[in-house]
């Protein structure tokens, strides 16, 4: 046997489990010269949803941290986590989108690329594998672990054995909720070992407090690699901790030889970042032994509590998970990780805060529906799949098959925008989002989300999260729970009122106009108001989100049932529908407004 290598995901899964994934790179650079000498197999620095967060929320160029850190590490391999033909964003992308960023990531810097498919359908990794290989880098295949009547062990080693006909360098076990047990570990690393001539590595969040036992008994039975997290960012829906897993194999034939104290003062650096980040902090990416039963990954429960935070919903988290694997077995049991897992996950919200189940269909459930993601290993519920894509036929290829060159396309329609290739990358990942970026960018105005200060004020007390305030005579118990993301003008703060979650906006008032009729000033603000929905003619959407398209213009004669909106929550898209029949009269939004439940977007009459 010989010594355990150990991956870091320090700098990518690690604070994509804990808080949202909103580390800068700015507090990456000044630790990596000590990362750098430890002497790790790899560090995970990119993909997953930093590339999204970092476009979206920190408004900082994805490459251009690769580019950082590759020369703030040269001693060590750079890895990446890597979504098959869905990249890093969450729909398919066609096959020269797919070969031309692997050869961008592999250029600025990525040494091994972690491959995996949400469906376990490895024709959705050929593409992505043979580009890697190509560009002379180690492919990893990643292994989807989950539990389900639709999957046993001789369906994961059956697919390790294809992986590694497929050219893959290793193979990872990817236990992305935590799902594994020491007894499950030991035969399914058995099995791999004795069946495939490639390293097996293990991938395995802490969710349930079983992961360090899991890595130890994968080590024990013949896997080459494990991934744990420097201590200050392990543990819960992380992973284990490096400094733990290192004292465990230490004098042993597994010693992985790393320098114990020197990753501790690596684990006190980011003890102080996350400092930084309180947040995003969440009280439900700790253990939890609900993740054998609800399945939710580590990244996917950070996101989600936030997400539902900004929405004023965050008490009822436990509502979602309990709706998530429902969603999960009507849907034919996919494993849940990303795309999938924002898949079901988006529904459940949508099904719980909706008050009709499936009364709201995300288009990407609809999509995953009509097989555009790949196979779904079990099967579908025939109610649910009749209220989304009706008779719709479903496609038997290779989703990807379906879909025409696209990189031309994509450098016409960003033009000047663009710099370079990765530019057009960033684009093809995320439209809307990524354009934007490159907007801001060329007029510098690329602003980070606001990091909000520590809980104090000016005289170092803590400032009073929960308080009673007397109005009339009638005492109200508050409790602030929550903000939400700025805008412009306005910003949520989530509140319990006497135990009631309540949402309010807070608007900064931008003007005072003189009313001349009045002789009052008059308040105004940049998005104005929308007059709350009273009838059915009256469209509103379900849950806060942001205008994707308006389908429709005043004038427009439309039938109930036809779609009149987009929006999208969550990183989803919905389609809003008209209610009744008639002509539109009024629309009270465009294309990139935030818009919350109750308001009027569209009046038909």
């Amino acid at each position: 046997m010989s010594k355990v290598n150990i991956t870091d995901t320090i700098l990518r899964d690690a604070h994509q489990s804990l808080i949202a994934t909103r580390m800068r790179t700015e507090d990456m650079l000044p630790i990596c010269e000590r990362l750098d000498k430890i002497g790790y197999w790899s560090l995970e620095v990119w993909g997953g949803a930093t590339f999204d967060a970092c476009v979206r929320f920190l408004k900082e160029d994805p490459w251009e941290r690769l580019r950082l850190l590759r020369q703030a590490l040269p001693n060590t391999r750079l890895q990446m986590l890597l979504r098959g033909q869905n990249l890093l964003g969450y729909r398919h992308y066609a096959d020269d989108v797919v070969r031309a960023f692997v050869k961008q990531a592999a250029e600025n810097g990525i040494d091994v690329f972690r491959i995996f498919d949400a469906m376990n359908d490895l024709r959705n990794l050929e593409v992505s594998i043979d580009a890697v290989k190509k560009s002379g880098k180690h492919a990893q295949g990643a292994l989807c672990y989950t539990t389900s009547p639709d999957h046993n062990l001789q369906y994961f080693i059956s697919l390790g054995r294809e992986l590694e006909k497929m050219g893959c360098d290793s193979i990872v076990i990817k236990d992305m909720a935590g799902l594994l047990t020491p007894n499950i570990t030991t035969k399914l690393v058995e099995g791999l070992v004795n069946e495939v001539k490639i390293p097996v590595h293990l991938h395995c969040h802490a969710t349930a407090g079983l992961a360090s036992m899991c890595q130890y008994k994968a080590v024990e039975s013949g896997a080459f690699g494990i991934d744990t997290a420097i201590s200050s960012f392990s543990g819960g829906t992380s992973h284990p901790p490096t400094e733990s897993m290192v004292a465990a194999f230490k004098d042993t034939e597994f010693d992985s030889g790393l320098d114990l104290p020197a990753l501790q003062e690596i684990g006190f650096y980011f003890y102080d970042v996350r400092k930084k980040y309180h947040q995003f902090e969440s009280e439900f990416t700790g253990l939890d032994t609900r993740v054998q039963v609800n399945q939710v990954p580590g990244g996917m429960i950070s996101n989600l509590s936030n997400q539902l935070k900004e929405q004023g919903a965050l008490s009822r988290m436990n509502e979602v998970l309990a709706e998530i694997p429902l969603v999960r077995k009507e849907l034919g049991n996919p494993p849940l990780v990303t795309p999938t897992s924002q898949i079901v996950g988006t529904q459940a919200v949508l099904n719980v805060l909706g008050g009709e189940r499936y009364k709201t269909i995300t288009n990407e459930v609809k999509l995953y529906l009509q097989g555009r993601y790949g196979k779904a290993p079990g099967k579908i519920s025939p109610q649910v799949k009749h209220m989304a894509i009706g008779n719709e036929d479903v496609i038997e290829c290779r989703p990807a098959d379906l879909l025409e060159n696209e990189m031309k396309k994509l450098r016409k329609e960003i033009g000047t925008l663009a710099h370079n290739e990765e530019d057009v990358l960033t684009y093809a990942m995320f439209h809307d989002i990524g354009k934007t970026f490159l907007e801001e960018r060329d007029k510098g105005k690329l602003i980070p989300e606001a990091l909000e200060a520590a809980n104090t004020d000016n005289n170092g007390h803590h400032a009073a999260t929960e308080f009673n305030v007397t109005i009339h005579g009638e005492t109200y118990h508050i409790g602030l729970t929550g903000a939400g993301h700025r805008t412009q003008d306005m910003r949520p703060y989530y509140l319990s009122i006497d135990g009631v979650p309540e949402e309010i906006m807070v608007e900064t008032l931008t003007e005072l106009d003189l009313d001349e009729t009045e002789g009052q000033s008059r308040k105004t603000s940049a998005s104005g108001k929308r007059p709350r929905a009273t009838e059915p003619g009256h469209v509103t959407t379900s849950m806060p989100g942001v205008i994707v398209e308006v389908l429709v213009k005043v004038g427009d004669e439309i039938k109930a049932g036809d779609s009149v909106l987009i929006t999208e929550a969550m990183k989803m898209e919905t389609e809003i529908q008209a209610a009744v029949s008639g002509t539109v009269i009024a629309i009270h939004v465009a294309k990139g407004d935030s818009v919350t439940p109750d308001e009027t977007l569209v009046e038909i009459q």
